[in-house]
């Protein structure tokens, strides 16, 4: 199984964690990602927000780009994700704006997007059932018993007629799947979908500091130890603005769980952006150990 890895602008500065533990984890499931080759930013939050063109043009260039490569693309960001699946699907629709783009992109870049590629997740692919049988053979050790809640925030399940993959997107599970096969106990909780506040964490900081700890005193309240998402800009605004909060927990990515059931976490160095420490709780239930 081969697939063009997008990993966009967050995995490559303050994600870089779940960068590192995507590829680690797929690799160790001996899925080959292959990288966009000179693929640039998708746009969020910036082009979406001040330029119509850009907003497409950016992640069309990215499509195109992949196109090239033969794969479908898989995304670790939620807003890399959106705004790719977005813009392949007005792509699909060949209506006037779609095609006003592909001429646009054949005078800039000589080719056009044919829309015979599919975008995915990185979420998408490890809750595939196959896959999540053979993360389960290959695994190590249990993830005993941690009560995780699994966060999705806006962008992975909106617009649902779009970009979810999520059988019921206002109730999704495929996480909650997941982390179970590996031992975890998945918390019901009330806030699997609410928004984060994403980029105006420093525009709205006020906003964001509210929104996140909502989120994180409805885990709490939930019984969980521990937050999973599978989303940079969720991560960064759980992880950085609970000081501001009353009671703080982790926040993991769900490859860094992988990556901990698979016995790749024990010497990584993708622990080393996370603001709250996730170490002490793997080091209590003693989950570092195996390698």
């Amino acid at each position: 199984m081969k697939y063009t890895y997008y990993p966009g602008c967050s995995l490559h500065s303050m994600a870089q964690g779940y960068d590192l533990s995507t590829v680690a984890v797929f690799q160790a499931l001996g899925i080959e990602l292959e990288e966009v080759r000179d693929w640039n930013c998708c746009g969020a939050s910036s082009a979406h927000t001040t330029n119509d063109f850009l907003a497409s043009a950016l992640p069309l260039r990215n499509l195109i780009l992949a196109e090239k490569q033969g794969h479908d693309v898989v995304a670790p960001c939620a807003a890399c994700y959106n705004l790719l699946k977005v813009t392949d699907h007005m792509m699909r629709s060949g209506g006037e704006e779609a095609q006003h783009l592909n001429r646009e992109m054949q005078e800039v870049m000589g080719a056009t997007y044919q829309g015979t590629i599919q975008v995915r997740h990185v979420a998408e692919v490890l809750t595939n059932e196959t896959v999540m049988k053979d993360i389960a053979a290959k695994a190590k050790q249990s993830l005993r018993g941690i009560k995780l809640a699994s966060y999705y925030g806006c962008l992975l399940t909106r617009p649902p007629k779009v970009v979810s993959f999520e059988a019921n997107p206002e109730q999704p599970v495929l996480m909650d799947r997941l982390v179970q096969k590996l031992g975890a106990q998945p918390v019901a909780w009330t806030h699997k979908t609410e928004c984060c506040g994403a980029g105006l964490a420093v525009s709205k900081t006020e906003l964001v500091v509210n929104l996140t700890g909502r989120i994180v005193e409805a885990a709490h309240r939930a019984g969980a130890e521990a937050l999973v998402t599978a989303c940079p800009l969720c991560y960064t605004n759980l992880d950085t603005r609970q000081g501001e909060v009353s009671r703080t927990m982790p926040v993991f990515f769900i490859t860094e769980l992988i990556g901990v059931a698979l016995g790749l976490a024990a010497s990584q160095q993708w622990w080393k952006k996370h603001i709250i420490d996730p170490l002490p709780l793997l080091r209590n239930l003693d989950l570092l150990s195996v390698s």
